[in-house]
């Protein structure tokens, strides 16, 4: 609230938007199209926004970024936690995160964001995740029905209904599995040879074996599982992938090492969200409200990524994170002068990135 109350009344900001000397919309303004019911329910209740809309936009934006249709793409999905602190709609407990909070469900395509769905904490991670997935494909499929689309998330989302999914829509998928004792038994010859290995190099050793396994209940079928036998430190440690990939097209190891582990490089997508971009900010009393205000924070990423890729592509800034873009091209000082004919904005002479803000702004 405080800050738009600020930049309310922030020169360049309204110059930018064509409303120079005038002022943005207030706080409470705002609030009205955060806590809007349907237009035409309430006589305060002017404008709203489409949530739909808002959502297909995401896509549309990641697929308008590309001039021509990629070969493959990966979707990587995740859900963390968004800590509440008030006696918000949807608030619980969540004995992982050990704190009330909201479980937001991001998809991202590289660096590109394409969906950031607000759910409350009392469920199951992969919750939801079959119906975003089946939206962002048919939509992707629309424009680009040639391109490979792989689903690659952690063993949170190894659950029957996406993996089914994607076995009847021809998407594949790379997902952790939790492992158990079935498992850990079924590659007991390969952790022997990784041992030996181990201790004939004296470097931790690797060692994949693939199989077809099963659950006793909770999957409709056998998939392609990837264990990775490996032994370092002096003891084991046994991973699990489940993939739908065959293994022409796609080698134990390749999967495991280059595929599935690249996953983790969401983790940098989630803190610029979450810690550069404040879409952690849901002190709103209700889901919908604070499914606004994640969305807006998901735009103001979607925007650092457009000039990230536009106009500090080349630079030493274009892999910068949203942080150090803010804080070396957004968060300095100017001198903002404006006139019948022009907004001049003035820079001090030893503005250290003054030429890669000259030169973005060109491009944008």
């Amino acid at each position: 609230i405080t800050d738009r109350a600020t930049l309310g009344n922030y020169a360049a900001l309204a110059a930018v938007l064509d409303k120079p000397g005038g002022c943005l919309a207030g706080k409470s303004t705002l609030n009205r199209m955060e806590h809007a019911g349907k237009i035409g329910q309430d006589r305060h209740h002017k404008f709203d926004h489409d949530g739909g809309a808002i959502e297909k936009l995401f896509v549309d934006l990641f697929l308008d970024a590309h001039s021509e249709p990629p070969v493959r793409i990966v979707l990587d999905l995740d859900a963390t936690d968004d800590p509440i602190y008030g006696e918000q709609e949807g608030r619980h407990f969540h004995g992982y995160y050990d704190c009330y909070c909201y479980l937001p469900l991001y998809i991202f395509c590289g660096r590109h964001l394409l969906a950031a769905k607000l759910r409350p904490s009392n469920i199951d991670a992969a919750d939801g995740s079959a119906g975003e997935v089946a939206r962002i494909v048919g939509q992707v499929r629309t424009r680009w029905p040639k391109t490979t689309i792989v689903i690659r998330a952690d063993s949170g989302f190894c659950r029957d209904d996406l993996m089914t999914w994607c076995e009847a829509n021809n998407v594949q998928y790379v997902l952790g599995l939790a492992g158990n004792s079935r498992l850990v038994r079924r590659i007991t010859p390969a952790m022997r040879r990784a041992r030996i290995k181990a201790k004939r190099t004296g470097q931790p050793a690797r060692v994949f074996d693939d199989f077809e396994y099963r659950t006793r209940k909770s999957w409709s079928a056998k998939r392609r599982v990837i264990g990775k036998a490996e032994w370092t430190n002096g003891g084991a440690n046994p991973r699990f992938i489940v993939t739908n990939v065959h293994a022409a097209f796609g080698p134990a190891r390749f999967l495991y090492e280059d595929m599935y582990c690249q996953r983790g490089e969401m983790e940098n997508r989630l803190k610029e969200c979450q810690g550069d971009l404040f879409a952690d900010r849901t002190p709103a009393p209700t889901m919908r409200a604070n499914q606004l205000r994640l969305w807006l924070s998901s735009f103001a990423y979607v925007l650092m990524c457009a000039v990230r890729r536009i106009g500090l592509a080349g630079t030493k800034l274009a892999a910068a994170t949203c942080g150090t873009i803010r804080l070396k091209l957004l968060k300095i000082g100017a001198l903002v002068t404006m006139s019948v004919r022009r907004v001049k904005l003035a820079f001090a002479s030893a503005c250290p990135d003054r030429e890669i803000f000259m030169l973005a702004a060109r491009r944008l």
